[in-house]
């Protein structure tokens, strides 16, 4: 059971959909199954079918997020030194190909958002920067092929 590093405005975000869900969604659809178990004849209910393959997906999720909660390892990045990349680090880096640059900020798996900048600690392109320090190379390949980038300037994130 590997523990899944992530801000504690997520940890926060997570708990807080996790309560909403067991105290309040639960409730909703066990009412709605009711309602619709009421109608008469289960085999051709829609009705009683559409909230019982809800409640499937919402079960689904309390346990998906029962589950991150209990492996979360919160971190605080402005607790970690930012001379070598590591999780919370936001990392400018030069394309050696064509010198143009990119940013991107390390963070778990739950804040990932490339097309903000926000990449995975366990992605591909995570794992090649992890522990790297201003002016290393590094070298991975992407779906686009292999890339070369020069780190240019680390330091810590500022949280949105």
């Amino acid at each position: 059971m590997d523990k899944e590093p992530m801000l504690r405005s997520t940890f926060e975000m997570l708990s807080k959909e996790l309560e909403q869900l067991k105290s309040e969604e639960r409730a909703k659809i066990a009412k709605a199954i009711d309602q619709a178990r009421e109608l008469g004849d289960l085999k051709e209910n829609a009705e009683y079918h559409a909230a019982k393959e809800k409640q499937g997906l919402m079960e689904a999720r309390i346990s998906e997020l029962t589950d991150l909660i209990g492996r979360a390892n919160i971190i605080d990045p402005k607790s970690l030194p930012h001379m070598r990349v590591s999780f919370g680090s936001t990392v400018e880096l030069i394309d050696l190909d064509d010198d143009s640059s990119v940013t991107y900020t390390i963070v778990g798996s739950q804040e990932s958002d490339p097309t903000k900048g926000f990449i995975s600690i366990s992605s591909p392109m995570g794992r090649a920067l992890i522990g790297k320090e201003e002016g290393d190379d590094i070298r991975i390949n992407l779906p686009s092929g292999i890339k070369e980038f020069e780190i240019e300037a680390i330091y810590c994130m500022r949280e949105e």
